[in-house]
């Protein structure tokens, strides 16, 4: 059996790849989003000519292999593309084995609990506070994650607007209650000085327990500084697609939970490779999943089958994603169920599929 058609569809913001073997056997997997139709464009031209005519079982030797082979590219948008081929191909295995992924993993479909996931930096401390209360009382959220420093801020100490971070945690603290865990993010926002203020100042005093990417990513040192410093757990990432990145973050102890993004770094076989690092460093692991794409249901599968997986980012917005596959996830009980079915469980929109921008690639 090899792998004999690759087919992508695609808009700008998202793109998914389907693949078809010589036993007739088909695969869904999706391009990392943003810029999509840049990755399909890649994934035609660096990641197909390497993929056709092979064994589509071999997922993760198969998928380091074209990486490796593209070292002059490192790795962006090869990972960005690299990703459509390793998760349709792990559809493709779940589905010939009638199994979902999680369970080739070695995990069962099981509920997940989630961390709901604010995106916005526009809103005020207050209406902030109102909508994750709402969310608390109706869909039986345990933790949210808002957003500090400023959008447009990469270690530079700039806030949204002034002091809208010292305002906002504890506004949201005192709202959502000592019950809920409080997860906070900074996107780089931050000098070490800056960050460990933040940090000893308003965020131990509101018992948050979560605090991502304080310093720019890149600066590994900068974030190993705020982390030895700090009692809240430091988490970060899901920028990162080197695995050698990877090890030297976790040997330094830059971070103490990592966060791999599946479609970031090159697919769900690289992402579970951190994971496993991240274990072997006694070390949780929380996958990026900041949207509704297929990204979210890679990284249910994925915290299904792990020892030290904790909850799943799970966006509270009203998102451009929404509507792309079936069924849907939802949040009941503060959960999500890992799709059961073979594969990774859900059908993509076929509306969306015959508007999209269509690519082949055959032997």
């Amino acid at each position: 059996m090899e792998i004999t058609i690759l087919e992508t569809f695609t808009s700008r913001r998202v793109g998914f790849v389907r693949v078809h073997t010589s036993d007739g056997d088909t695969g869904i997997g999706q391009l990392s989003p943003y810029n999509a139709d840049i990755a399909a464009t890649v994934f035609h031209r660096q990641i197909a000519p390497q993929a056709l005519g092979r064994d589509p079982l071999e997922i993760e030797s198969l998928v380091e292999e074209i990486i490796t082979g593209q070292y002059k590219f490192p790795w962006s948008y090869v990972c960005r593309a690299a990703c459509g081929l390793d998760t349709a191909l792990w559809d493709l295995r779940g589905k010939r084995q009638e199994e979902p992924v999680v369970s080739l993993l070695g995990g069962e479909p099981t509920a997940v609990p989630v961390y709901g996931s604010s995106m916005r930096r526009d809103i005020e401390p207050e209406a902030e506070a109102d909508r994750l209360v709402r969310l608390r009382d109706e869909d039986g959220y345990d933790a949210f994650k808002i957003r500090i420093g400023g959008s447009n801020s990469l270690g530079d100490d700039e806030d949204e607007w002034d002091g809208r971070s010292e305002q906002i945690v504890p506004t949201v603290r005192q709202a959502i209650g000592d019950d809920v865990d409080l997860y906070v993010d900074a996107n780089g926002a931050y000098t070490p000085e800056k960050a460990i203020e933040i940090g000893q100042e308003v965020l131990e005093p509101n018992d948050v327990v979560h605090y991502e990417e304080p310093c720019p990513f890149w600066e590994l040192e900068q974030t190993a500084v705020v982390t030895e410093r700090l009692d809240i757990p430091v988490t970060g990432g899901e920028q990162d697609n080197d695995l050698a990145q990877w090890r030297r973050m976790l040997e330094m102890g830059a971070v103490d939970v990592a966060q791999p993004d599946v479609c970031y770094i090159g697919g769900l076989s690289r992402a579970k490779r951190v994971a496993e690092l991240a274990a072997d460093a006694g070390l949780p692991c929380v996958p990026h999943s900041a949207n509704h794409s297929l990204v979210t249901v890679f990284a249910l599968h994925l915290l299904g089958a792990i020892d030290n997986g904790g909850r799943l980012e799970f966006s509270i917005e009203d998102h451009w994603a929404t509507g792309l596959y079936d069924p849907e996830l939802t949040v009941e009980d503060g959960a999500v169920e890992i799709p059961s079915r073979p594969g990774w469980g859900v059908t993509l929109d076929p509306d969306w599929l015959a508007t999209a921008q269509y690519e082949v690639s055959e032997p």
